[in-house]
């Protein structure tokens, strides 16, 4: 599986499953980055911000995505997945609302991703 927007459900779903909080997509094509989506969630605790992560890490896995980099698996405030194309955000509530990504990419168009979640 190589294509953006398939590996974007695959991610939503994966998190979604694991009942990761607001989760958001931002289409970053024409903002200039080297992803074509940045993904965005919250979880309350460290625990559940891991099992949201290895989640979207199995299941890429599963279905041939390579999965490129993991940062900050140890202390899970911030998760961040290189997917190629997409770039997963995993984060502890507090620590999201301190990078508020959504506002520093706020030029980003939102993609409805509510179609994949549960």
């Amino acid at each position: 599986m190589s294509n953006s927007d398939e590996i974007l459900k695959l991610v939503v779903k994966s998190a979604s499953d694991k009942r990761a909080h607001n989760i958001v997509a931002l289409n970053m094509r024409k903002i200039g980055v080297l992803a074509d989506y940045f993904v965005i969630m919250d979880a309350s605790n460290s625990r559940q911000v891991k099992a949201i992560a290895n989640s979207v890490i199995d299941q890429s896995k599963k279905n041939h995505v390579d999965v490129l980099d993991v940062e900050g698996m140890s202390t899970a405030k911030w998760i961040l997945i290189d997917l190629g194309g997409v770039i997963v955000h995993v984060f502890k509530h507090e620590t999201r609302d301190f990078y508020d990504l959504e506002k520093l990419w706020s030029d980003a168009p939102n993609v409805d991703v509510s179609k994949w979640e549960k």
